[in-house]
């Protein structure tokens, strides 16, 4: 076998001996070693740091032309695909200033394994798991400031810093995306790094057996080396069990929801009290309703780009999407978009690089139905509050008893 030139650990799990490799996502010498470790021809399984929608992004780039539009604004997953846009993002700077996309190894892991004919283990969890895991730790501002800075950083066109390669070497992609906010912040952490750590534990302790093979070496950032073999040492929980707990996505707060209902509430409440005090008063607050949440809305899908019937479909809906906390208004301006505007196919096949540089979100059609989902429905959001407040200050104004 050939001397590591990357931390290393050996563990024995049962009948299977797993060689825990800690790699580096921006390093050639990583990618050497992963290829030179598995000719060697000492293992007879790969695992990869890797879940099955990272796994399907990393080998095949075009399945993102069989993403389905139409399906990701119906089941509210924009903000999931942004996030992973976003990400994708910042792999490229990275590739374009260092000449080596992130996860390089993990990529020669998977290739040298079929050319071999061995079997492949992805032991990660599922990134829209990870994230949505992240979510529920968060309360609604840090989510805002998570998703808003995580934007920012991926749409700067300023060079990668040397702290953030130092954690690409020791972490991963993930872990240095986010290391601004997990740093400091144990809510953040857990779904992030921990969990993970123990989740890939799991599945080392539980996938071997089940492809039927005894010598698996197991390719990770070495971020994540000593907690994966901690648990892997002292986790003795049933691998299923602990997937399925890990995997678990907790249920929503239920305040948001009632607050939102609340505030529908309260807002037809005030257009009752209107047009009991007079006609001229309740068609005033409802004119005002309509031309505050409309107008901001169609400002949001007009700033993204919107087709011109997109912009009149976001004025029309979101006074009245507002209404009903179970539709938001970038899901109408966003079937709008999609059916003015089709995306080509070569706008799937660019999507990755355009969404690089903020002109490319702007000029691809299917960042731009993206963008407009997200800034009317921003729009409609800040037109909420700023019609809710105008509709009450009216009231106060005639005497609200």
């Amino acid at each position: 076998m050939p001397e590591s030139i990357e931390p290393k650990r050996e563990i024995a799990v049962a009948d299977v001996r797993l060689t825990l490799l800690g790699t580096a996502h921006v390093s050639r010498a990583s990618e050497e070693e992963v290829r030179a470790l598995l000719q060697s021809g000492e293992y007879d399984a790969v695992a990869v740091e890797l879940c099955r929608s990272r796994f399907s992004a990393l080998m095949d780039p075009k399945s993102l032309s069989e993403m389905d539009l139409f399906s990701v604004i119906r089941q509210r997953r924009v903000y999931m695909v942004v996030a992973n846009l976003a990400l994708s993002a910042y792999q490229q700077r990275l590739a374009d200033q260092f000449g080596i996309e992130p996860g390089a190894e993990q990529r020669t892991a998977v290739r040298v394994a079929k050319e071999l004919g061995l079997p492949v283990l992805l032991i990660d969890r599922e990134i829209g798991v990870t994230l949505k895991r992240i979510s529920a730790n968060l309360g609604w501002w840090k989510r805002y400031t998570l998703f808003t800075g995580l934007l920012a950083a991926m749409l700067t066109s300023e060079k990668v810093s040397e702290e953030e390669i130092e954690r690409l070497k020791e972490g991963d992609v993930l872990e240095t995306t986010f290391a601004e906010f997990a740093h400091d912040r144990r809510d953040l952490f857990v779904p992030l790094i921990e969990e993970r750590d123990r989740y890939m534990a799991a599945k080392l302790r539980s996938e071997p057996a089940r492809a039927g093979v005894k010598r698996v070496l197991a390719v990770v950032g070495a971020g994540h080396l000593k907690g994966i073999a901690e648990a892997l040492e002292t986790d003795a929980t049933d691998p299923a069990a602990v997937a399925r707990a890990l995997e678990e996505v907790p249920p929503p707060s239920r305040w948001p929801r009632i607050l939102s209902w609340g505030l529908v509430v309260l807002i037809l409440s005030g257009f009752a009290f209107g047009f009991s005090q007079s006609t001229s008063l309740g068609w005033g607050l409802v004119a005002a309703w309509v031309v505050i949440n409309g107008g901001l809305s169609a400002l949001g899908a007009l700033l993204a780009g919107g087709h011109p019937l997109t912009v009149v479909a976001a004025f029309l809906a979101a006074p009245l999407t507002s209404l009903n906390p179970t539709i938001g208004a970038g899901m109408v301006t966003g079937a709008v978009e999609l059916s003015m505007r089709k995306p080509r196919v070569s706008d799937f096949g660019r999507l990755r690089l355009d969404v690089v540089t903020l002109r490319g979100w702007w000029h691809n059609r299917v960042a731009r139905v993206f963008l407009v989902f997200l800034f009317s429905t921003l729009g409609s959001g800040i037109g909420t509050y700023v019609a809710g407040f105008h509709i009450v200050d009216q009231l106060f104004s005639v005497g609200v008893p």
